[in-house]
């Protein structure tokens, strides 16, 4: 695909906070917030890859991405930016929800779920194809 010129899409993520609109790409830095967004992200994927350790049953890609080179560029992903903008900008109270314009990953996806159950938040993701809310998909987990 690549000789004919064609190009995927960009992975594009956005969250409205404060009455602004704000996007997200994958390994995205351009935000004013990056560095806190970033730090906040490390915490959360520390935390969660303490659990995955102590559960072997959890069918998370983590493992295989960090033995591949990718880990980094997957923790960076658009949706997992936003997400984290939303939980360090948004109150306790109120739902984070970001839309992205293409399919979710299935690391992204796991990891939307256990954001929620660590955090204590309500996160409404809205992909291209489904639509994640309180730990559940309309996919149903199919992957």
């Amino acid at each position: 695909m690549q000789d004919r010129g064609v190009k995927k899409e960009p992975g594009i993520s956005w969250i409205e906070a404060g009455n602004m609109v704000h996007i997200f790409l994958v390994d995205d830095r351009s935000h004013p917030m990056s560095e806190l967004i970033y730090s906040r992200l490390g915490e959360m994927l520390a935390k969660i890859k303490k659990i995955i350790s102590n559960n072997e049953k959890l069918p998370l890609a983590i493992s295989e991405t960090e033995r591949s080179g990718a880990y980094n560029r997957m923790n960076h992903h658009s949706e997992k930016l936003a997400v984290t903008f939303g939980i360090i900008s948004l109150p306790k109270s109120a739902p984070i929800r970001v839309m992205k314009n293409i399919r979710v990953c299935s690391d992204c996806h796991i990891t939307m779920k256990l954001i929620s159950k660590l955090e204590k938040r309500e996160i409404i993701l809205r992909d291209a194809i489904r639509f994640h809310h309180k730990g559940l998909c309309s996919c149903n987990d199919y992957w």
